[in-house]
């Protein structure tokens, strides 16, 4: 079984203080652990209007991006240093936010649409959509014209605590990611706690 040879893990978000614990920004939730954890420092780089950071996870070197730019033109910060690195699409995991998945549940993907989010939509745009994506449920207010509202607003305490569990799986299958692929990590972070959530069962993946 082969790894992914990732280079770049992005998180999107919105930069700012007034964002910084809204759903939208799950995924710079998901890179703020990868850095902690790793022991790596942000540093702005306004070359490619981001926020950058190095750590080396099961032998392996990665670059963490945060674009500073806001969601819907995240894609021309990571394009931007994408190239300056040589980073292909294969090599990316963009990790956002995902609504049509509920609190508490995290998916990897490879490829496919935007699914209506901006960020993705850009990243695609700039990029086409042949990167992996880190999907982060945050769940759905329950009618369209209340997604933006929710997304720009902070989970509930139970939410909260169900999106930390799902980052921390995640984040522990990043080393099955690189070392042994996608199917591996896959089982990891796919495997929940069905016990906290609404209507599941024990060992639903």
């Amino acid at each position: 079984m082969t790894g992914l040879p990732l280079k770049l893990v992005v998180g999107l978000g919105n930069p700012g203080a007034e964002y910084a614990r809204t759903r939208h920004n799950a995924g710079f939730w998901y890179v703020d652990e990868l850095a902690r954890a790793g022991g790596g420092n942000w540093r702005r780089e306004s070359r490619y209007q981001c926020e950058l950071a190095r750590v080396s996870v099961a032998g392996h070197e990665l670059w963490l991006m945060k674009p500073q730019t806001y969601m819907n033109k995240s894609g021309a910060a990571v394009q931007a240093l994408a190239a300056f690195y040589r980073i292909t699409p294969a090599q990316m995991l963009v990790a956002h936010d995902e609504i049509d998945l509920p609190p508490g549940v995290v998916r990897l993907k490879e490829g496919g649409g935007h699914g209506g989010h901006n960020g993705v939509r850009d990243v695609i745009a700039q990029l086409g959509p042949d990167f992996w994506r880190l999907r982060i449920g945050v769940g759905h207010p329950g009618a369209k014209d209340q997604v933006i509202d929710a997304v720009l607003d902070r989970a509930t305490a139970d939410e909260q605590r169900l999106i930390d569990a799902a980052l921390e799986r995640a984040h522990a299958a990043l080393p099955d990611l690189l070392r042994d692929g996608a199917q591996k990590a896959m089982n990891r972070m796919h495997t929940r706690d069905e016990s906290a959530l609404p209507g599941g069962s024990p060992g639903e993946k």
